[in-house]
Order: C-alpha cells, then structure tokens, then sequence
C-alpha cells in the first residue's frame, strides 16, 4: 500500500512538473507574440506618421499664401472720353503741387492751361 501511495505522489509531481513546464512554456510564447505584435503595430505606425509627413510637406510646397490686404486700396478713376482725361491730368498736377514740385502760382496757371484748352 505503500508503494502505491509513492507511485500516485510521482505521479502527481510529474504532472505538476509537466504542468509547470507547459505553462512556462506558453507564457514565454506568449510574450513572443505580444513582442511581435507590438513591434508591427509601431512599424505600421511609424510609416503612416512619414506617409503623413510627406503629404504635409507637399501640401505645404504648393501652398501660397494670400497677399497682405491694403487698407484702403485705391480704384483707378476710369478715363471717359475727354472730361476724363482732364480729370487725370488735373490730378496728376495736383500730385506734384502736393508734393512740393509745382509752387502755387504754377499749378494755377497749368490748371488754367488745361481748362481753358491749350
């Protein structure tokens, strides 16, 4: 009876061992796995991120960007016919009397001239 309860204990200790040896086993398998996986989930994300990356890159090479607004940007004044060219020219003589290049008595006297037709 002895014998018998030694056999089943070597038993139970072989299996426990085998047990523990598949278990070990598995657990390092596993970890390979998860190890693999988690080295292509990065890979795959490193690669959309330069995927991502070159777009922008290109995106932005053929982006222009607006010119600055100007506050008030002038209209030219639209020349019509005659009255409209005496318009211009009154207002180019007025730019250089503004501007300090035609005295008083000259740009009175050219203002005259064009009005007057000669």
């Amino acid at each position: 009876m002895i014998a018998r309860r030694r056999m089943a204990g070597r038993r139970l200790v072989r299996t426990a061992a085998a047990t523990a040896v598949i278990a070990g086993t598995a657990t390092a398998v596993g970890g390979a796995v998860a190890h693999h996986q988690q080295g292509k989930y990065d890979q795959q994300a490193y690669e959309q991120q330069q995927q991502q990356m070159a777009e922008q890159a290109q995106q932005e090479q053929y982006y222009a960007p607006p010119p600055p607004a100007q506050p008030y940007p002038q209209a030219p004044v639209p020349a019509t016919g005659a009255a409209g060219d005496l318009t211009a020219k009154i207002q180019q003589l007025a730019e250089l009397h503004n501007s300090g290049v035609l005295t008083d008595e000259e740009f009175a006297a050219a203002k005259q001239k064009l009005i007057s037709g000669g």
